[in-house]
């Protein structure tokens, strides 16, 4: 009795597990929203429309020889996990603001006006971010956006 109880326990176990996984790996397939599902970002009451950097290549290239970026437009580069990740303004056009957000979706740092000149300096946030806005050089200022403020993903 006691073995038909604890096969049925650990096959109870086993099938539960299998579930979990299952559905941590086709999250896509089950409508979980992911990093690549992000459209806007809400921040400072605005909505920016972004086109995301998920890729090293696609960080890497980043924003470099555009010619601008429409109103109410950015990029946001997304990174697996929290750190300290650093920008440059390499073969940039336009000057941009860098807006690095946290884990916990609140502003940790503000670059205004990072301009193309300023290329080889490289701009860090002394906090840990996961994400990384830029958006149109200005936008920070006109929408008096402030380290703290919460930035939210429209999926």
């Amino acid at each position: 009795m006691k073995h038909g109880c604890l096969i049925f326990i650990l096959s109870f176990a086993a099938f539960f597990a299998a579930t979990v996984w299952f559905s941590l790996i086709n999250r896509e397939s089950i409508g979980i929203p992911t990093s690549a599902d992000i459209k806007y970002v809400r921040i400072a009451e605005q909505d920016i429309k972004v086109e995301l950097a998920l890729s090293k290549e696609a960080q890497t290239r980043g924003l470099s020889g555009r010619d601008g970026l429409a109103e109410g437009e950015g990029m946001l580069f997304v990174y697996s996990r929290p750190g300290k990740y650093s920008f440059w303004m390499k073969d940039m056009k336009f000057p941009i603001d860098i807006i690095w957000i946290g884990e916990d979706m609140r502003v940790v740092y503000i670059k205004e006006s990072a301009e193309p000149a300023s290329y080889p300096d490289v701009f860090v946030s002394g906090a840990d971010a996961k994400y990384i806005l830029e958006v149109n050089a200005g936008f920070s200022e006109k929408n008096s956006l402030k380290v703290g403020d919460g930035a939210l993903f429209t999926y």
